[in-house]
C-alpha cells in the first residue's frame, strides 16, 4: 500500500500565519505539523509515499524531508497548481498509485493512542474496497457526516445544515485501486470542487465501505484553525511531558517498524540533541544499545 499527504490548499482559515508558508509546516507544539501525519504512515507500514504541495512550498518539504532515505522510506512530491478538491489528489497521484492500494491521509489531522498502532495496519491489509475513521463530533455540520443503518454505512453528506448524525469522517482514509477510477468520475460540486465525500459514496453504494470508529482509545485532532492549533499543542505538550511519550516522532516510527537501524537512529538524534527531541532519540539509541551488550 502507498501513502498520500495531502498539504497543498491555501490554508486561508489560519491567515495571516500561513500567508508564507503552509499549514503544514506550522508548528504542533515540538515538530512540523506534517510530521504527524507521516508519522501515522510509517506506523501502517507503508514506506512509498507522496506530498501533494504547491510549487512555492515544494522547496520547504524537500529541505525538511528531502527524498525519505533517512527514514528507510521513499518520499515524492507532486504540484497542486490550485486548489480542486480532496478527491482530486488521486488523478494527481494516479501515475504514483499504478495498480496499488493507498491510503490518503490529510496533513492537519493528528492521531494518538494505544489501539491506533494496531488499526492502522490492519486498514493497510485492506483487501477491497475502502476504510474510512469516524468519531462523533460536538460541531457535525463543519464536517462529512456519516449516516449508518443497522451498522452499515449508507451515506455520507458533506458539510450538511440540519446534520441527524454527530459521526464525521476523518482525514484518513485506506482504498483499493479503484479509487482511481471513481476519481476520474467525479464532477464539481455545488462549491466547486472534487469531494472526497463523492467517491466514498461510490463505495458505499457498491456495499464496500468499512466504517472503523475512532472511540476512547484514539485520539483525533483536526488542526484546521488557530484555536485548534493551539489545542493540539497542549495536547501533545501534555502526553510527552507527563509520559515520556513523544507524538509525530517519525525517526523512532521508522526504527521501530524496522525502516532504520540503530546507526542511522543516532544520526538522526545527533542532528537534533540540543532539543528534547533529540535526547529522546539519543535515549532510544542508548537503550538499544544497552540492551544488545547485556543480551
Amino acid at each position: 500500500m502507498k501513502g498520500i499527504i495531502l498539504a497543498g490548499g491555501l490554508a486561508s482559515r489560519l491567515y495571516p500565519a500561513t500567508l508564507c508558508c503552509t499549514k503544514a509546516i506550522l508548528p504542533i507544539y515540538d515538530k512540523p505539523m506534517i510530521y504527524y501525519s507521516l508519522s501515522t504512515l510509517i506506523q501502517a507500514g507503508i514506506k512509498d509515499v507522496l506530498i501533494i504541495c504547491t510549487e512555492k512550498d515544494l522547496p520547504v518539504f524537500e529541505r525538511l524531508l528531502g527524498d525519505g532515505s533517512g527514514l528507510g522510506i521513499s518520499i515524492k512530491y507532486t504540484i497542486e497548481d490550485k486548489p480542486r478538491g480532496v478527491g482530486y489528489a488521486f488523478i494527481l497521484a494516479e501515475k504514483f498509485i499504478g495498480k496499488d492500494k493507498v491510503c490518503l491521509i490529510f496533513s492537519d489531522n493528528i492521531y494518538h493512542g494505544r489501539a491506533l498502532k494496531k488499526k492502522l495496519q490492519a486498514g493497510a491489509k485492506l483487501k477491497e474496497g475502502c476504510e474510512i475513521f469516524g468519531i462523533e463530533v460536538p460541531d457535525p455540520e463543519k464536517f462529512g457526516i456519516i449516516y449508518e443503518k443497522n451498522g452499515k454505512v449508507i451515506r455520507i453528506e458533506e458539510k450538511p445544515k440540519n446534520p441527524t448524525s454527530c459521526l464525521a469522517q476523518t482525514g484518513l482514509f485506506f482504498y483499493d485501486n479503484k479509487v482511481v477510477e471513481y476519481a476520474n468520475q467525479l464532477k464539481p460540486s455545488a462549491r466547486g470542487e472534487y469531494e472526497i465525500t463523492d467517491i466514498n459514496n461510490m463505495y458505499i453504494k457498491n456495499g464496500k465501505c468499512k466504517l472503523n470508529r475512532l472511540e476512547r482509545d484514539v485520539a483525533w485532532l483536526d488542526t484546521g484553525s488557530h484555536e485548534s492549533l493551539l489545542a493540539a499543542t497542549q495536547y501533545v505538550h501534555s502526553i510527552q511531558s507527563l509520559t515520556g511519550e513523544f507524538i509525530g516522532c517519525i525517526e523512532e516510527d521508522s526504527f521501530n517498524m524496522g525502516f532504520i537501524n540503530k546507526d542511522q537512529l543516532l544520526a538522526a538524534a545527533e542532528k537534533t540533541i540540543k532539543t528534547a527531541y533529540g535526547k529522546h532519540l539519543k535515549k532510544l539509541y542508548d537503550n538499544v544499545a544497552k540492551q544488545k551488550t547485556l543480551s
